[in-house]
């Protein structure tokens, strides 16, 4: 009896040992993961900003009856008829609303794109790149729904079509990052970017596909804001250091 209570005493001692480092790691992780956070997140205040803002309107939005989400986002729109009116207010308030698809799936992309596209350019080079995507898309779009009434292609009810959304201005971001990834690879990238932008051009035409691509064409234009950047990112390189941080642990 006794040899067996100093078996499970030593058992014991042995467990504690064990896990109280790892408890130890457990809980600095912890620890400093809100100061990590933090680091990350103000390495790029603007998209998080934004996001922050999209949260709220999205939360607004599911709160709403469809016939006054409708009137909200009417209001919003940045169709022909506010263009002509009061085109500053719509078109800052039509980037502050989601069109389509969840809150979380704009995170993911956002974090994908509009996140290193801000901490490379720097937050106001980024965000010159989202306006000018964002406007001048706009504008182009609206433009074509407006060659398009006057040829009868469409109703002339037309001018009040909804438009609202954020995806202009990642359009355009996603295409300046081509500037940002080394070459051969950078090709490859821009290639699919390309492709991705223009198939519903030719697959199912509307001034919303023709908007999305000149936002495209707009961020390649951008490429005098990357010139002060410096350091390119290569994907061989990342894989290549990948493998050797694997092979070291």
């Amino acid at each position: 009896m006794r040899n067996e209570v100093e078996r499970r005493a030593c058992a014991d001692t042995t467990t504690r040992r064990i896990l109280t480092p790892v408890d130890a790691a457990i809980s600095s992780h912890l620890r400093s993961f809100p100061r990590a956070a933090w680091t990350y997140i103000r390495r790029a205040p603007g998209t998080y900003v934004w996001l922050a803002i999209l949260l709220v309107t999205t939360v607004v939005a599911r709160h709403l009856s469809p016939d006054v989400l409708h009137d909200v986002l009417g209001n919003r729109s940045t169709n022909l008829h506010h263009l002509a009116e009061d085109p500053v207010r719509v078109l800052i308030a039509s980037a502050f609303w989601l069109a389509g698809g969840g809150w979380i799936t704009y995170f993911i992309v956002y974090n994908i794109f509009h996140v290193p596209a801000e901490r490379w350019l720097g937050t106001l080079r980024w965000l010159c790149v989202v306006a000018i995507a964002h406007i001048g898309a706009t504008y182009i779009s609206e433009g074509a729904l407006y060659a398009a009434i006057r040829h009868g292609r469409v109703p002339a009810s037309a001018v009040d079509t909804l438009d609202v959304g954020v995806s202009y201005g990642l359009a355009g971001v996603v295409a300046i990052l081509t500037y940002r990834i080394a070459a051969p690879w950078r090709y490859l990238y821009l290639a699919g970017v390309l492709a991705f932008f223009a198939v519903p051009l030719f697959v199912h035409l509307t001034f919303t596909a023709i908007g999305h691509f000149a936002a495209v064409l707009i961020g390649l234009c951008c490429y005098p804001l990357t010139r002060a950047r410096t350091g390119t990112w290569s994907p061989a390189d990342t894989a290549r250091r990948f493998r050797r941080e694997q092979g070291d642990a």
